[in-house]
């Protein structure tokens, strides 16, 4: 009589172990192929990256845009004044640069200044202390065997200074391995040139070349990939460039060198239409210069860091057996309980990197807790499940015997939706068809939606695109909000950008309705900015999340007011966009309906850097 009770736990522990199992597995798939790659590398970079002083050993001389206005841009100058700027650091013996590295590529031969080249490599020759950079070029090539081929990608071709220049220079490579999210993470130690012979980086060569210059054993490489690729560890953005080391100085012969001496002088790019900036785990919303880059890596070299990153394979095993156990511990909790697994199994996890980061041991920060998360996620899913089938069966038991209100009362615990809302200070965008009207009576009804229906989907793209809130379509006008639901450092200048996008992208609808039904169509638009209740509002079988006062009423006045292809914005969003506004003052003084107050009005033309 006791075997059913014990065949029913043992199905059940069977099956918390196979469901556990799965949710592991799930779990590292998951991770292994890349749903949490983003928030995984914010996360570690988080943890990883510390902003800290650089050695004083590096200085960086940028080619900024003083330099590009005085002798030209493109960058077509004669070589001979990066000669001129190699002769004048190296001026005195006694203080002179321990190396030079040029973050630039000097591939060909000049046809109409063959001195310049001559002078450039002559200066390189004559002090020993100059490495000039190189360029892998990668894409997918060819590799054949005896019995087969196969397409993989690799460097298909290698850049190099022109002839004089490599005879005369250390000659390295500087490309920048950017991860697919386009941060710059790793540095490339070596690549394979495709006579299949090793070029160093740049930033290595540079190393090895101080540490000759001063008689120094160089600290051992980082630990790098089979490829070449090691993890760097950034000190800070703008640490090595002083104003008071400028291309144009050095070229006027004005930097004192016994300030130079025996450091690393790197030179390279300092202005952002060069096209030379990447970004790094440092600060991933931040640019960094490329020379800048070579400086933070050259500065790891001299600190010997060597922080490795932990294979793919034991962290996925770390993770499944870390996923199992707390798939395990939450099976069948409630919510609270679980609440605290999970926290406790992110703090786990966590603390564990902490640690390994002591020992300079890089792995997937977001792993664990994303993995946890998920199985909480489910785990509360199951419960909810189960008291969802439970209220199935109270009601296919009850239903038939008891007062539909006293049936509520059993099953729901759900209390009346929030009609209250906030108070924000948002930008309103109110946009609509001038001509619409006329248009509409002129032609066909399905022609009328179809072109109805671009509009709409052309300024809801404009208001997607620049991050705001679609509030709702009346007719032929659209209105749209930014501030809220989450709030925005420029508000304003994201509307007043989705309202330009709108006239440009506008413009060409209105010149395809004109080609083909012989009547153009323009945009008016409103912008004010100013306080605002927002929330759900509407009545609980029916609600919008929408914004209501008189900061919209305003921005709808506005609108109204617009002459077809233009944006009339309010005094408080000029004052919000400052300096970057294009504006101009309307031709005659606006009033409008339903304001006692007179309240300044202007015509937006343009933004500035946007």
């Amino acid at each position: 009589m006791k075997k059913a009770p014990e065949n029913k736990k043992g199905r059940e522990t069977a099956l918390r172990l196979a469901v556990s199992a799965g949710m592991a597995l799930i779990a590292c798939l998951l991770c292994a192929f890349g749903l949490f790659y983003t928030p995984d590398n914010r996360a570690t970079d988080a943890l990883y990256q510390r902003r800290g002083s650089p050695s004083g050993e590096i200085a960086v001389i940028g080619i900024t845009p003083d330099v590009l206005e005085r002798l030209g841009y493109p960058m077509q100058w004669s070589r001979s004044v990066m000669a001129r700027v190699i002769r004048h650091l190296n001026s005195d013996p006694e203080n002179r640069p321990a190396v030079i590295g040029i973050d630039m590529l000097f591939s060909a031969e000049s046809r109409t200044d063959p001195e310049g080249d001559r002078e450039l490599a002559e200066a390189c020759a004559e002090y020993g202390n100059v490495a000039v950079a190189g360029w892998a070029n990668y894409g997918t090539k060819v590799v054949r065997d005896a019995d087969s081929w196969a397409l993989v990608r690799g460097v298909t071709g290698w850049e190099e200074p022109y002839d004089l220049l490599r005879e005369s220079a250390v000659v390295a490579h500087a490309n920048a391995a950017t991860d697919a999210d386009r941060i710059l993470r790793h540095g490339q130690l070596w690549v394979r040139k495709p006579d299949g012979e090793k070029a160093d980086s740049l930033a290595r060569a540079i190393y090895q070349m101080y540490c000759a210059y001063h008689g120094k054993e160089p600290n051992p490489p980082p630990p790098a990939t089979a490829s070449g690729l090691f993890y760097i560890r950034f000190t800070a953005p703008h640490s090595f460039y002083e104003d008071s080391w400028t291309f144009l100085k050095c070229l006027d012969e004005e930097i004192s060198s016994k300030r130079l001496r025996g450091k690393i002088i790197l030179i390279g790019g300092y202005a952002r239409n060069l096209d030379d900036e990447v970004y790094t785990s440092l600060s991933p919303g931040q640019t960094m210069y490329g020379v800048e880059a070579q400086a933070n890596i050259i500065d790891g070299f001299l600190r010997g860091d060597s922080w490795r990153e932990a294979g793919g394979f034991p962290q996925i095993l770390v993770l499944f057996v870390f996923s199992f156990g707390a798939a395990l511990i939450l099976w069948n909790r409630k919510t609270f309980p679980a609440l605290l697994v999970w926290l406790a199994g992110c703090g786990v996890w966590i603390g564990g990197c902490l640690l390994l980061r002591e020992k300079g041991i890089v792995v997937h920060v977001l792993w664990g807790p994303a993995a946890v998360t998920l199985i909480f996620a489910a785990a509360i899913l199951a419960n909810y499940t189960r008291a969802y089938l439970a209220r199935q069966k109270i009601t296919r038991t009850f239903g038939r015997y008891v007062d539909p209100a006293v049936l509520r009362e059993l099953t729901e615990n759900d209390t009346a939706e929030n009609l209250g809302g906030k108070l924000c200070r948002i930008a309103v965008l109110f946009v609509d068809i001038r001509g619409f009207t006329a248009l509409s009576e002129s032609l066909p009804a399905e022609t009328v939606v179809e072109i109805l229906n671009r509009y709409l989907s052309l300024t809801t793209e404009c208001v997607m695109r620049n991050h705001g809130t679609l509030d709702k379509f009346v007719g032929d006008c659209t209105m749209a909000f930014w501030g809220a639901p989450v709030t925005s450092e420029d508000p304003a200048g994201q509307a007043c950008r989705a309202a330009l996008d709108m006239m440009r992208e506008g413009r060409k609808l209105g010149e395809e309705t004109e080609k083909r039904y012989g009547r153009k169509i323009d945009f008016g638009a409103g912008i004010h900015y100013g306080p605002a209740v927002v929330g759900n509002i509407g009545a609980p079988m029916r609600m919008d999340y929408t914004a209501i006062g008189d900061t919209v009423n305003t921005a709808a006045r506005l609108e109204a007011n617009a002459p077809g292809g233009t944006i009339l914005i309010s005094e408080a969003v000029r004052e919000q966009l400052g300096s970057r506004a294009i504006t101009k003052a309307p031709e005659a003084e606006i009033r409008l309906k339903g304001k006692n107050e007179h309240i300044g009005i202007c015509i937006l033309e343009d933004l500035e850097n946007t």
